[in-house]
């Protein structure tokens, strides 16, 4: 079910009033309804999968009670184990199996071997890489003792399958998100407003800039070859604000939807193209997987508490799985190592934590630098970003060879006369207002009179309806 679909309207109202004035009395009903909904709003996609969902939860919840009341190191670290291969394993075999299959006939071919082997029409479920690696922090805090195991069922469930973050995320950890299925919820009006006002503006970057984006993008990307060098560039250039308004939107609306239910859901961007370097980028870009592969990725090989040289090893190796983990692709892998290589000087010279703060913190325009460090960061993002989506890479190079040919001028007017440029700059002008907010409209208008307020609602509704075409799945719903 989509968050831009008439069902997901229709499906949220009935939720949202049974939860609250239905079964708001009685917290174990209100967690076992989130269960149900929740399942029921993945299994309007295919059915089959709820079962992968319901055994990572049971197998994850045994476990971790296994964890926490063993004291042997041993059968601690088998207990581990269990969650991580039979996790990593229903990952793999939907996610990986052709890659690796069709990458080892292609090596073996080189030997002059031909293996008989064909590859299996696999159906990916949606939302398993952030099912799994939620679950997984899961066992692995419970592993540490970071965390205390639930002996509550139905509230662990819901942690593993609360809908609004259950198919893209964010990627929440136990300790954030657990907690608030063990205490009574209350409505709260005015966090329900705020989460409404959410919902709003994602839905305005998905249906409004990425969606509109995609239009030309898909056009130029289906036929690189048949494109002018500033088409290319263009399409690069829209292919940002595609990836940026669809995942971002996406974010939005779960972490809206989640606070209409009382839940308070972990932010994961925070406008990271106002980013004045690579690094900054990476702590605004999709910060639950960021962190996720810091906390069990980059910190167990020792993090920046080691060698120089293994700084950079273990900074290669996060970038190489964090690609890997976006798809079965070398040029996702391809994307991870180009962002590790751009991280390198800054890592060599100490200034990956540079840029801590808020661009133009303390004034309302950036400063000529900052607007360099800025315009460098996105370039360089968006040249990543053909890696990201070319469908390989031979058609990536391909691309870059064609972009390298635009006309400078003919590039500006034509962005000039697209009407995709003017919604991106007006989603800028908003989120630049609010860059030091949780989303760009949080507080946009909230000391306006209320005439003028509810106004610019209505109006940012209206376009949003005005510009919603074809209805377009989320692009992070492939991974």
């Amino acid at each position: 079910m989509l968050f831009n679909s008439i069902s997901f309207a229709i499906f949220l109202p009935i939720v949202f009033l049974l939860y609250w004035f239905v079964l708001q009395r009685n917290l174990k009903a209100q967690n076992f309804f989130v269960v149900v909904a929740s399942y029921f709003f993945y299994g309007w996609w295919d059915w089959r999968f709820l079962s992968l969902i319901f055994i990572s939860t049971f197998q994850d919840y045994f476990v971790a009670l296994k964890l926490q009341k063993s004291t042997d190191e041993r059968k601690r670290k088998m207990w581990l184990l269990v969650s991580i291969i039979v996790n990593i394993g229903f990952l793999g075999f939907f996610k990986y199996y052709n890659f690796f299959l069709d990458n080892f006939v292609d090596f073996i071919a080189l030997f002059g071997l031909q293996p008989n082997v064909s590859s299996l029409k696999i159906i990916l479920p949606v939302g398993i890489s952030f099912y799994t690696f939620q679950t997984l922090s899961y066992t692995i805090d419970a592993y540490k003792r970071k965390i205390e195991p639930t002996r509550d069922f139905v509230a662990f469930a819901a942690f593993v399958s609360f809908f609004p973050l259950l198919v893209a995320g964010p990627i929440e950890r136990a300790a954030n998100l657990l907690p608030q299925f063990y205490v009574k919820r209350s409505f709260d009006y005015h966090k329900a407003v705020d989460g409404m006002r959410q919902i709003l503006w994602g839905l305005f970057k998905k249906i409004v800039i990425a969606d509109n984006c995609a239009v030309y993008v898909n056009m130029v990307f289906d036929n690189p070859l048949d494109q002018t060098g500033s088409a290319l560039l263009l399409g690069a250039i829209f292919f940002a604000f595609q990836i940026y308004g669809d995942f971002s939107g996406y974010s939005d609306i779960a972490i809206g939807t989640a606070r209409l239910f009382g839940i308070n859901a972990m932010r994961n961007f925070n406008f990271p193209y106002f980013s004045r370097d690579i690094a900054e980028f990476w702590r605004r870009w999709h910060i639950s997987l960021t962190t996720w592969f810091r906390d069990y990725v980059y910190f167990p090989l020792g993090g920046s508490r080691v060698s120089k040289a293994k700084v950079v090893r273990n900074t290669f190796i996060i970038f190489l799985v964090s690609g890997f983990w976006h798809g079965a692709n070398w040029t996702f892998i391809v994307w991870g190592a180009f962002h590790a290589l751009l991280f390198l000087p800054l890592i060599l010279l100490d200034k990956n934590r540079k840029y801590t703060n808020t661009v133009a913190e303390n004034n309302m325009f950036p400063n000529m630098k900052e607007l360099a460090q800025m315009g460098a960061t996105f370039l360089l993002v968006v040249m990543g970003w053909v890696f990201f989506r070319a469908d390989s890479m031979t058609q990536a190079f391909q691309y870059f060879a064609g972009m390298m040919q635009f006309d400078t001028l003919k590039i500006v007017y034509q962005m000039f006369m697209m009407r995709e440029t003017w919604l991106c700059l007006g989603m800028l002008i908003v989120e630049w207002v609010g860059r030091k907010n949780q989303y760009g409209l949080e507080k946009l208008g909230v000391t306006w009179h209320p005439v003028f307020r509810y106004a610019m609602y209505y109006a940012i509704f209206l376009i949003t309806i005005f510009f919603a075409g074809t209805e377009q799945v989320f692009i992070y719903f492939q991974f």
